[in-house]
């Protein structure tokens, strides 16, 4: 077999993949759609849920949901992209750095129901934020830390030193370099941890379950210390341990492919926000 045969025959093994990849993707997709989009309704997403969750609507936990996304977002993003401005710009290449590196790749590995248990402590118990949407964006913004710390410095280090030996060479100190010839150039691939944070908040039960999640509460919150219904708990209870699981099952699915669709929403905004930034990069 000459070398153009094994590059044509592992190039048909990876489309293959591939096309395997996006064929389960969409199954799960069209699985999912078709159990669910026979509840979907006006009432269905803007009504409390009634008679043991099998009737009624979840919109209590789409806000739940939506509130715990901007909560973490708010903690998590300005903290993870100014640590990675540190390191990266800052700190330089010591012993510290590295560590500080290592242990943020460990912290990216640990299970989220570690995290809740650990958010449950300190900021429940130890901080007395009590069972609240405070209490869980900070559980999940802390969860999702060590990823847009790392997204962040790989979208730093692909700046070239060009741009900062110029920016510095005419006059600009390190904080203005950073602020207006770096931080604008990375900014497009920033919004990268930004999306991939969202879709990991979305999804998360366990940390939401010790910190902020309520099994039955068919009204929205009025503070930041309240507790709230969150999809993804909701979609835990009505489909293992609800008071009907038959009779809940269509609401169930109905409930997995909103959360889908919101994940989606938020992964095609921040997408539109990168290439805005992206454009208005190229056009400076």
């Amino acid at each position: 077999m000459n070398k153009k045969t094994k590059q044509k025959t592992a190039f048909v093994i990876f489309r293959i993949l591939g096309l395997l990849v996006v064929g389960i993707l969409f199954w799960i997709l069209g699985f999912i759609l078709y159990n669910g989009i026979g509840v979907i309704s006006w009432e269905f997403l803007t009504a409390a849920p009634t008679e043991g969750m099998t009737a009624g609507g979840i919109f209590p936990a789409i806000a739940g949901t939506l509130a715990l996304i901007a909560g973490s977002v708010i903690f998590s993003f300005p903290v993870g992209v100014m640590s990675a401005i540190y390191m990266n710009e800052y700190a330089g290449n010591g012993w510290v750095v590295r560590f500080i590196r290592i242990m943020t790749n460990n912290l990216g590995s640990i299970p989220s129901i570690v995290f809740g248990l650990f958010g449950m402590a300190l900021f429940v118990n130890a901080m007395n934020f009590g069972d609240s949407i405070l209490a869980g964006s900070c559980t999940l913004g802390l969860l999702v830390l060590p990823l847009i710390i790392r997204t962040t410095e790989e979208a730093l280090k692909a700046i070239p030193d060009s741009y900062r030996t110029g920016s510095l060479a005419l006059g600009a100190t390190k904080l203005q370099t950073v602020r207006r010839v770096i931080l604008p150039m990375a900014f497009p691939n920033i919004i990268t941890g930004l999306i991939l944070s969202i879709g990991r908040v979305s999804g998360e039960t366990a940390p939401v379950l010790f910190t902020v999640a309520a099994y039955f509460l068919p009204k929205l919150p009025e503070s930041i210390f309240d507790q709230v219904m969150v999809l993804p708990y909701h979609l835990y209870v009505i489909a293992t341990s609800g008071t009907d699981i038959e009779a809940s099952r269509p609401v169930a699915y109905g409930t997995a492919l909103v959360l889908i669709t919101i994940v989606l929403l938020m992964n095609l905004l921040a997408s539109a926000l990168r290439r805005y930034f992206g454009r208005k990069v190229k056009t400076n």
